[in-house]
């Protein structure tokens, strides 16, 4: 029997079979043989979400033999792309055909279609998620068909399926909305907590990318801008902090250590005092805690499922190495967030039950009747998923 395991080893599975699909006439005959065999469908990319998203016993779609771009418009800004297309691989890609991606995190290595299906975001008060970026998908349903949405036609399946937590179809290709290609600059310092935490409003504001780590043990953090800049490119890349190139080699950065992570999303006018609050619990009852904090802004979206959706926001991250239990720290940590009207990432730990995720996302059950229509008997979800399905 084939084994999976996640990024970070933490999660692990023994599907039925892992499917690698190299065209979209094979996805939809995995999907119909998997549903004569009544076996759940999921679809992986680079497993790097730290939620048990693709734990299954049944068949585990691999997506990486469809990567790419289809093709670009230049007059649009807009360009589709193969569902499993690596982000790191879309850089180059995008700006030969005189595009770029609007915004990105800093981990480049999950497929874009993973990213979107989750909310994967990068930091800038005026940057939405990718989730955001998504103008029209194509998926395969599960009686086999292949359809395409957008805002024109199956708006409401569209809707759904830009944060879709691949739970509608297998998506097989992504319509993104782009922008022209651009450089820039990077400028990193370290910061006290104390002197950090008053200027997080203007350094917000006055940059287009903003963020920090904070670290327990010395209470200082490492603080990062970014801002647009017709500078030439500086080869080879400066270390991070001072970076100076095109966006796709300027926003990434290696984050190779296997660890697990919680990240909420809280209104951007409380994500100072929210991240305060995170620090005292911190440095009172988890003085152990040696990796750090991570603090980003997001932009409001109206995208169903995103944490971003209808206000901006900021996002707090703590981190556990995966060799210890982080589960007193992330549930402690996770009261805090709560308590701030936090939401947590689809890709990461939580622990809420399903009546508080549909209390907190005003389209709720709008996902989940576009969802059901377009999968009614559930061949989609794994038993994580299925356990939220409202009755």
């Amino acid at each position: 029997m084939p084994k999976w395991n996640n990024w970070s080893g933490r999660l692990a599975a023994e599907p039925d079979q892992i499917a690698f699909v190299r065209s979209e006439d094979d996805a939809a005959a995995v999907v119909a043989a998997a549903k004569r065999k009544g076996h759940a469908v999921r679809t992986r990319g680079a497993c790097h979400s730290h939620a048990p998203l693709l734990v299954t016993d049944g068949t585990l779609v691999d997506l990486s033999g469809l990567s790419g771009v289809i093709s670009a418009n230049m007059e649009t800004r807009q360009a589709w792309v193969w569902a499993g297309t690596p982000i790191y691989a879309l850089g180059r890609a995008l700006h030969d055909s005189g595009l770029a991606l609007g915004n990105q995190g800093d981990i480049d290595r999950q497929a874009i279609a993973g990213a979107t299906a989750t909310g994967t975001h990068g930091t800038g008060a005026a940057l939405a998620s990718l989730s955001a970026s998504v103008a029209g998908a194509r998926m395969v349903l599960a009686d086999g068909s292949i359809l395409d949405c957008g805002p024109d036609a199956e708006r409401e399946l569209w809707e759904a399926a830009r944060l879709n937590l691949g739970a509608m179809g297998i998506i097989t290709r992504l319509q993104l909305t782009l922008r022209e290609p651009y450089r820039l600059r990077e400028h990193g310092w370290t910061e006290p907590f104390d002197s950090l935490l008053p200027q997080i409003p203007h350094l917000a504001a006055g940059n287009r990318h903003f963020e920090f780590f904070w670290f327990p043990h010395n209470d200082g953090a490492i603080v990062k801008t970014i801002n647009e800049t017709d500078d030439d490119p500086e080869y080879p890349l400066a270390e991070e902090g001072s970076r100076c190139a095109w966006s796709y080699e300027v926003l990434p950065n290696s984050r190779v250590q296997p660890h697990t992570e919680m990240e909420y999303s809280v209104p951007a006018d409380r994500g100072p005092e929210c991240l305060r609050a995170i620090r005292e619990l911190i440095l009172s009852r988890f003085p152990d805690v040696r990796w750090p904090v991570e603090y980003r802004l997001l932009a409001e979206d109206d995208v169903w499922l995103s944490t971003a959706y209808g206000r901006p926001t900021a996002t707090v991250s703590v981190h556990q190495d995966v060799a210890l239990d982080e589960t007193p720290y992330f549930r402690a940590c996770e009261e805090i967030f709560r308590s701030f009207d936090g939401r947590p990432h689809w890709g990461k730990v939580h622990y809420l039950e399903p009546d508080v995720l549909a209390s907190i996302h005003p389209r709720w059950q709008d996902w989940w009747q576009a969802r059901d229509r377009a999968d009614p008997d559930g061949l989609f979800l794994n038993d994580y998923l299925a356990a939220w399905r409202p009755r």
